[in-house]
């Protein structure tokens, strides 16, 4: 090696070392082009360097790994692993070989993954491994990998799928050439399951032909989650927990395959679901074109190409649709937020482009078969003439030819001139209704526009607004944006679709309300926000007693142009206007309007209005859920005693649910009901049948996230969470809810830092302050968090629980006299505060047998607060000592 060469590869080196590690691999990539091996001596010295600081602490594991390498033996047909007999090899892969079993229990074959011995000295590696069935179990969608189980047998770990007869994509696109119809079809398919994957917050980052299969009925499965990563609400879990956690990739460590890799990926920056997005663009690309978009002599020309080059448009090899080029070039963008921000709405466009296909195909076939007909009976019925036989002129010689032929051409002109009319009709009919071929499936209700001069209608307006809200909720298929997002807008004159695009939706309904006398006049219409053309509007100007009825036939109407097929049983739902009292109605809403804002009171207020609604309609089925909900919603804060309310909360939701089984609101009551007398199964089932009802209410999937914390299932209560901000990803709860999914995988510095950027933006809200200091007491800021105790109290917010934080905090700063001071008013007053409570003052004091003989009056009282023994941080020293296992287990928790 001459000089020069050595003196260029060792700044190079340098250079390198003082980059950080995730930017070595780009920085290598542009620096080496053209030259791979200057860059693999580079890469050799930096290797060498960590080796060279890291040896002599390398565990004995890892040196024994290095020594297994190669010794081991693929598993022999007939092989036991566990209930599981092998039949052959099927493949293998980075993360492991992959058999054909048959499981002797179920007698049927099974996909068996199998994690190489020298990986099993590696927990990091085994820990991936189970992470890969973990995400994917969590995952329930037809194009996505069934798992059946994660096991170890003889210290061999491995997952059993479902056995997908059919070939990869691969494999497939290396034995014929795709059809257009065909690509859109997969690539449908594909993205469809990564929307649910990254619904749950699962990033599959390795998205590529090999790990797309396609079954023989042409059902499409996504394989392979062993790159998988977490990456909803930017968590960084720790991954020693045994829940599914985040595998943090080493920095600058390049995960997954290098022509499908996005460009923050290539450059080992996190990465999020608009990776997958990039890939998918990628795979596209390569199955319209037979080409990857992205191409080198090396990895290293490669990651070059993808991160400063862009591709051959797809007309450069093939005849596509315009359409089709805007799809992938949009996927393949280099910045991410110009790229397709969610799978659904790639997802939305490629099935939008495949039915505007096929609708021009079906548009075309009577022109085909006019042209072909007409060709046959020309050949079978005229002779063959020689325009030279005819020394008349042309026009006179195609008179003669039409005269002759009118038998054939003037049914041909005719189906033509149908054709056309129809081919008229369709284009004029969607220009006309706004109707888009593809239909519809996401809607956000507005608030409406209070149009009379008296502020003290607003209730109306909004109310009528919910209420449309909960029962378009309620059709099959179709996503609607909870109230707390759409909301966000009121009084605003924002455009369709940036409000669309902020809340995930493709349309957009928006009204005015206006009361005149005992009459009611509303108008509402419907726009698609795609085009920001009106789909439907209307006017109803009736009698304020006609409201219910002007509702469902808003709500009819609405199912209607949105093109849904609705069985006999919905379509009465919708048709039919529920047999309300108009004034009960009317207090409903009232009550509804004092529940929504802030402070005690005001949903003490809110449940007044409730009675007084039942009172006028002793059938009315939502009043009482609602009025069950309030209870709870009080009991919860310690703003109600439960000794005198849950009874009541219990009465009311069982009325709820014998007036109207089939009331979402009304099971979801009675599962707070059954959560605060500890019938856990019975809990789980009414809020899977609410969910089952009404798939849209956000807070079914927030209470269930809030039941599955409690016992403990950390993951799936991240993606109930996540699916609570899905629908609603505007509110100001959506923000809290990344908090808690932080709060209860215990990433207390990460929650403590969002909670306060939440902060920042309402500095007015007593409840942001008090969530505050509460982190501040999860990181020791004990100083911190008193200051923002108080600033809660002082903007209002005087209740139990905030003045036992506030207490607590005390203790916990060594203030133990104020601490002290505090739990004696607690006891001697005549407010209610529960056992729980004093717990918690307690177990910051350090008196830990207090702690204990609080929570066993709680246990005696049959206290509902005990409901969030397990999930209450301040409860976490505790777990190990015997006295709170056994409570725990009494409570159905353990």
């Amino acid at each position: 090696m001459n000089p020069e060469r050595w003196q260029q590869i060792d700044q190079l080196f340098h250079s390198a070392l003082e980059r950080e590690p995730r930017a070595r691999v780009a920085f290598l990539a542009r620096a080496c082009t053209g030259d791979e091996d200057l860059r693999r001596e580079v890469e050799s010295l930096i290797g060498f360097h960590d080796e060279s600081d890291s040896f002599i602490e390398a565990p004995a594991a890892d040196l024994a790994a290095g020594l297994l390498a190669g010794r081991e033996a693929t598993l022999a047909a007939g092989q036991a692993v566990g209930p599981y007999k092998i039949v052959s090899l099927l493949g293998e892969g980075g993360m492991g070989e992959v058999y054909l079993a048959h499981d002797v229990r179920l007698g049927r074959q099974v996909a068996l993954k199998r994690l190489p011995a020298q990986f099993t000295l590696d927990a990091n590696r085994v820990h991936r491994f189970e992470q890969e069935a973990r995400a994917a179990s969590a995952l329930n969608h037809p194009n996505i990998v069934t798992i059946h189980e994660i096991g170890n047998s003889n210290s061999l770990h491995f997952i059993t799928t479902e056995f997908i007869n059919g070939e990869t994509l691969r494999q497939h696109m290396g034995s014929k050439r795709l059809n257009l119809d065909e690509v859109l079809d997969i690539a449908t398919q594909v993205a469809s399951a990564l929307a649910a994957a990254h619904a749950a917050g699962i990033v599959h980052r390795d998205i590529k032909p090999e790990n797309v299969m396609l079954r023989r009925d042409g059902i499409v499965k996504v394989l392979d989650f062993g790159l998988a990563k977490l990456a909803s609400m930017e968590l960084a879990v720790d991954t020693h927990t045994a829940t599914r956690s985040t595998v943090n990739t080493n920095p600058g460590m390049v995960m997954g395959t290098v022509q499908y890799m996005s460009p923050e990926q290539a450059r080992g920056k996190d990465v999020d679901a608009r990776t997958d997005i990039w890939s998918l663009g990628v795979v596209l690309y390569e199955m319209v074109t037979s080409r990857v978009p992205f191409k080198g002599e090396t990895p290293s020309h490669v990651i070059v190409s993808l991160m400063e080059s862009e591709p051959l448009p797809l007309r450069a090899y093939s005849q596509v649709p315009a359409e089709l080029e805007r799809i992938v070039s949009k996927a393949l963008r280099k910045t991410r937020n110009e790229r397709y921000q969610t799978a659904n709405d790639l997802a939305h466009d490629l099935k939008s482009l495949k039915q505007e296909l096929e609708i021009d195909a079906r548009l075309k076939q009577p022109f085909e078969r006019m042209r072909l007909g007409a060709a046959e009976d020309f050949e079978s019925n005229a002779p063959t003439v020689s325009i030279r036989a005819h020394p008349t002129s042309g026009a006179k010689y195609l008179v003669s030819k039409i005269t002759r032929h009118q038998r054939v051409l003037i049914p041909v002109l005719a189906l033509a001139v149908i054709a056309a009319m129809t081919a008229g009709y369709i284009v004029y009919s969607r220009r006309a209704t706004g109707i888009t071929p593809t239909p519809i499936r996401s809607v956000a209700v507005l608030p409406f526009t209070n149009a009379t001069d008296n502020p003290d209608a607003e209730y109306l307006s909004d109310g009528i607004s919910e209420s449309l809200i909960n029962s378009l909720s309620q059709l099959p298929g179709i996503k609607v944006s909870a109230r707390n997002s759409s909301f966000k807008y009121k009084g605003k004159n924002a455009d369709p679709q940036e409000v669309a695009n902020a809340l995930g939706v493709e349309a957009i309904m928006t009204g005015r309300v206006a009361q005149r006398g005992d009459n009611i006049v509303i108008s509402v219409e419907l726009v698609d926000a795609r085009d920001r053309t009106q789909v439907w509007g209307e006017r109803y100007d009736r009698k304020a007693a006609d409201l219910l009825t002007i509702e469902s036939e808003i709500s009819s109407e609405i199912a209607r142009k949105l093109r849904l097929h609705l069985t006999n049983a919905e379509q009465r739902q919708f048709t039919q206007a529920r047999a309300v009292n108009p004034e009960a109605f009317d207090l409903f809403l009232k009550g509804r309007s004092f529940w929504t804002k802030a402070g005690v009171e005001n949903r003490k207020k809110a449940i007044e209005y409730y009675h007084q609604a039942i009172k006028v309609d002793p059938s009315y089925a939502r009043a009482y859920a609602e009025l069950s909900s309030s209870y709870d919603g009080l009991i919860t804060n310690n703003d109600l005693d439960p000794k005198e309310f849950a009874p009541k909360a219990e009465t009311a939701a069982r009325r709820a649910l014998e007036l109207d089984e089939t009331l979402a609101e009304g099971h979801l009551a009675m599962a707070w009901v059954k959560m605060g007398v500890w019938e856990w199964a019975s809990a789980e089932r009414e809020i899977k049948r609410a969910l089952e009802l009404n798939p849209n209410l956000a807070g079914a999937h927030t209470t269930y996230a809030i039941f599955l914390m409690t016992h403990g299932r950390r993951e799936e209560a991240l993606v109930e969470l996540n699916r609570a901000g899905g629908l609603d990803p505007l509110a100001k709860s959506s923000k809290w809810l990344r908090v808690t999914a932080l709060s209860i995988f215990r990433q207390n510095d990460q929650a403590l830092d969002l909670a306060k950027q939440i902060l920042e933006q309402d500095k007015s809200d007593p409840g942001a302050h008090v969530r505050v200091a509460g982190f501040y007491i999860r990181v020791g800021q004990y100083r911190e968090a008193i200051a923002a105790y108080q600033e809660a109290i002082k903007l209002g917010d005087d209740s139990v629980d905030e003045q036992i934080g506030l207490a607590a905090a005390y203790a916990r700063a060594g203030e133990r006299e104020k601490a002290r001071t505090m739990l004696k008013q607690f006891e001697t007053g005549k407010e209610y505060v529960s056992p729980v409570g004093f717990a918690v003052i307690y177990v910051a004091l350090g008196d830990i047998d207090q702690t204990f003989a609080a929570l066993e009056a709680a246990y005696a009282a049959h206290d509902q607060q005990l409901i969030w023994l397990r999930g209450e941080w301040s409860f976490d020293q505790l777990h190990s000592d015997p006295r709170f296992q056994d409570l725990a287990r009494r409570i159905g928790l353990m």
